[in-house]
């Protein structure tokens, strides 16, 4: 096997924590964040709530209109340090933050600014690690060349993490966002005990990508296992090595998504589970929302049993994919 691919290997955790409870809900953002173990509300297209545990995503919903909720063991505590906003239950935390990019609309300041203010944060807080990250921001792929805004960002990003990871980076999604809200959103989901990074034997480690996507490497894990069993699923698209495939065919791509998916569960080796399916909730990015209704349709054909599904429009990273997901197997 290639140096350039994971091994399918994860090292055995002796600590463990209560699940992560993760769903999909209808309820109002106000009524959820009024129970005491409700770690954070992520809402799209919506207004934001005065609550730090409540994000608003600025990306459009295709579908039935519903929050991604995150529930902790025990009641949570809240408050801002900063620009910071954060919650936790002492198990698990949530960080985010929203930085505005300076005047030379350079999103490789505002990642800067981010990480450094955001991982100060955690550092500090009693789950000090990194599980999984998440970052929206406007236009994702203008600008041409090593000027695309997506690898500026990948600059930028690095610059702010200050060395806070080797080769053992978290779990990540990086999706842009079409409102023309220069403001980079980062938002983070931390414990108390790291968690093993994950990576997919069909892919090239993303920080090992070649020279020709950028300057700097993206720096993200395909997944990401918890002590309490979860994997966290990075955004994973119809990426091949490090090749995008089936261009200008979104059912390719997603069914070539799929399979990156159960490869990388069957390398975190998730109990008996060997691939998507009862247990998974997915989040799926669709650059033209028009494919909704048919990658729902064949998505739902191609994994039974899907606990939950959030479709969303949004920008990805190549300006040939069409298609990202990320989720958890629960």
């Amino acid at each position: 096997m290639s140096s350039l691919f994971a091994p399918n290997v994860i090292p055995e955790s002796s600590v463990t924590l209560p699940p992560l409870r993760i769903g999909y809900s209808a309820a109002a953002p106000a009524e959820l964040l009024s129970d005491a173990d409700v770690l954070a509300v992520i809402a799209f297209g919506t207004t934001a709530v005065d609550d730090p545990r409540h994000l608003a995503i600025g990306l459009e919903r295709l579908g039935e209109r519903v929050v991604e909720v995150w529930r902790a063991g025990a009641p949570v505590s809240h408050g801002r340090d900063g620009n910071v906003r954060w919650s936790s239950d002492g198990h698990y935390g949530f960080f985010a933050i929203e930085i505005a990019e300076p005047a030379e609309d350079d999103i490789a300041d505002a990642a800067d600014r981010a990480y450094r203010e955001l991982l100060a944060a955690i550092r500090q807080s009693a789950t000090p690690h990194v599980l999984r990250l998440w970052n929206y921001f406007d236009a994702i792929n203008a600008g041409a060349g090593d000027d695309e805004r997506y690898r500026r960002f990948c600059v930028g990003r690095v610059r702010g993490m200050q060395g806070a990871w080797q080769d053992a980076y978290p779990a990540a999604t990086a999706i842009g966002r079409s409102d023309g809200r220069r403001v980079l959103q980062v938002y983070a989901l931390t414990s108390r005990t790291a968690g093993t990074p994950v990576e997919n034997p069909r892919q090239v480690n993303a920080w090992r990508y070649p020279r020709e996507y950028g300057p700097t490497a993206p720096t993200f894990a395909r997944g990401m296992t918890t002590a309490a069993g979860q994997l966290l699923i990075s955004g994973t698209a119809a990426v091949v090595g490090h090749k995008s495939h089936h261009e200008d065919d979104v059912v390719a791509q997603l069914d070539e998504t799929l399979k990156n998916i159960a490869s990388l569960i069957r390398s975190a080796s998730v109990g008996a589970v060997e691939g998507p399916g009862a247990g998974s909730l997915l989040k799926v990015y669709l650059r033209d929302g028009d494919d909704a209704a048919l990658v729902s349709e064949h998505l739902r054909a191609q994994v039974p049993g899907l606990d939950g599904l959030l479709l969303l429009r949004g920008d990805i990273c190549r300006r040939e994919l069409l298609v990202e997901i990320d989720g958890v197997q629960i």
